[in-house]
């Protein structure tokens, strides 16, 4: 009997057949269009939200998906979220730490309260989940996939935004410092930093005819982009085919960084 030899095409490195992926924030936006991506791919997908439930996600998506709801602004819902996933699906082979708030104010006037919130959901909360997943991972020596969502303010300041520019700052130097730590244990982690995308969050922006017309005439691309656009950059992180990517943070922004 002859043993099939074949390499696997670089398609087939895309595939997430047999992987369980975590995708926090979920509910709607960008969350969903990754979760939705990782299982087309094959993956079964578990999809987070917060206040709002990301049940309509996991029904659009189908079988492969199962939602659950945790409280990343709480310092014990990340420990809550991972072990529900667990219990469920017995494991993460992926972690996509998309959930995130902004709070819009000035510097002198924002509340330490709400630096705090920020702060806690866009960075420490991924940190707490990518300690849990990691943890596991290695537990199993077994290789997986964290992939960060960080933001075109990991590399610049922006306006009335600094608590959240100081979170996506955080994640992207958190991915570094843990793709060198979990790099040889096979746990690559990685980030992705969107442009300017048509969501709940950028609902203020788009309104603002002024700014709206000054992020447009910035962007190569000239349009906002789309959940969807995300998806492709996901795949790719999460999936074999970026098996020796780790600590990068990936720009996903229709040009804006280069122009």
């Amino acid at each position: 009997m002859s043993i099939s030899t074949t390499a696997p095409t670089i398609l087939d490195l895309f595939r997430l057949d047999g992987k369980v992926a975590l995708v926090t924030g979920a509910a709607s936006g960008l969350g969903a269009a990754i979760a939705t991506a990782l299982a087309q791919a094959g993956a079964e997908v578990a999809v987070h939200g917060n206040r709002r439930p990301a049940t309509e996600t996991a029904m659009a998506i189908g079988d492969k998906a199962a939602a659950f709801q945790a409280d990343l602004s709480s310092t014990s819902g990340a420990e809550s979220l991972f072990g529900a996933v667990k219990e469920r699906f017995g494991r993460v082979d992926i972690l996509v730490n998309n959930a995130g708030t902004i709070h819009r104010n000035a510097a002198e006037d924002t509340l330490l309260e709400d630096w705090q919130h920020v702060l806690q959901v866009n960075l420490t909360s991924v940190f707490q989940l990518s300690q849990f997943v990691a943890r596991d991972m290695i537990s199993r020596e077994a290789a997986g996939k964290i992939v960060n969502i960080a933001s075109l303010l990991s590399f610049q300041g922006g306006i009335r935004v600094p608590a959240y520019a100081a979170s996506k700052g955080g994640v992207a130097q958190l991915t570094k410092a843990l793709a060198n730590e979990w790099a040889p244990k096979g746990i690559r982690v990685n980030a992705i930093a969107p442009g300017y995308f048509s969501t709940t969050n950028t609902e203020a922006l788009q309104a603002d005819e002024t700014r709206n017309r000054q992020i447009l005439e910035r962007i190569p691309a000239a349009r906002w982009g789309k959940p969807q656009d995300l998806a492709g950059a996901a795949l790719f992180l999460s999936s074999a085919a970026s098996n020796y990517v780790t600590g990068t943070v990936l720009t996903v922004d229709g040009g804006w960084m280069g122009r």
